[in-house]
């Protein structure tokens, strides 16, 4: 098995990309992407592919802690398997959308940023920070408002999958919440490893992310950052035992939006 090493950006350590079919295109910012503007008649196939893509990269992730932290809790170590499970099932049902749809894998450039982030942190409280309660919770914010568009632009078929992943996504968030707070109260020095893997984070993001008015590979002007932070999902934050005060800081960097406030009627 080839060993997976790690590549520089800047002052950064990342981890070098996961092994990926050939007829994948691996890019490693999100000006490379082909995202495009909403009416465009591939941006839902474009969705739907890089969503399946994202779910095969929490696999990675899920799978690759198991293997690099064999001495974890094994209750923990369970979660992680379980996780893997649901992750490929997310995978299997975003390919078949995908197809029905007309599109095929690799149709689009994909990214393996949270595996070269996430991965390159040496301890599991960290990874958990990180990817579950970071990234999943992220897309737990992004997957709630993108359900509730693509009902409203006549597509309940992608609407439906696309519920089914959020349900387990909660899950995912909500026992690394639960983790982290355990190991912490089991030894204080953990928060440190947790504050570090948010501020590498942070660091990643600021030399990796496309800034505003850059053009991506399809011609579409990027926003600003700030402006790309999606509406919060308070409801299913609250499920995955984020606490009050943790959805209000989240709320005032996403300025303020919440999905609820936005689905409200005028």
């Amino acid at each position: 098995m080839k060993e997976i090493g790690h590549f520089q950006v800047g002052s950064l350590r990342l981890r070098g990309d996961p092994a990926r079919d050939a007829c994948f295109r691996l890019v490693r910012s999100d000006a490379e992407m082909h995202e495009y503007e909403g009416p465009h008649p591939l941006a839902r196939r474009e969705t739907v592919h890089r969503h399946m893509s994202n779910e095969i990269t929490s696999l990675d992730i899920a799978a690759q802690c198991l293997a690099d932290f064999p001495d974890a809790p094994w209750e923990l170590r369970l979660e992680l398997a379980r996780q893997c499970w649901d992750e490929s099932r997310h995978v299997a049902a975003l390919f078949r959308r995908l197809r029905e749809l007309g599109g095929t894998k690799g149709e689009f450039p994909i990214s393996a940023f949270e595996w070269n982030v996430t991965c390159a942190l040496d301890d599991l409280p960290g990874r958990l920070a990180t990817q579950n309660r970071t990234f999943e919770a992220g897309a737990m914010d992004v997957v709630g408002g993108l359900a509730s568009g693509l009902r409203a632009a006549g597509d309940p078929a992608t609407a439906e999958v696309i519920e089914a992943i959020l349900a387990d996504e909660i899950q995912h968030v909500r026992f690394a919440n639960r983790w982290i707070k355990r190991l912490v109260a089991e030894d204080r020095r953990v928060l440190l490893k947790v504050v570090a893997a948010v501020r590498f984070l942070a660091q990643a993001n600021a030399a990796l992310q496309s800034k505003e008015g850059e053009l991506n590979a399809v011609g579409v002007a990027r926003t600003d950052p700030a402006d790309r932070v999606p509406a919060v999902n308070i409801e299913d934050r609250r499920l995955a035992e984020f606490t009050d005060e943790e959805i209000q800081e989240v709320l005032r960097q996403a300025g303020f939006r919440s999905l609820a406030a936005e689905a409200a009627p005028p």
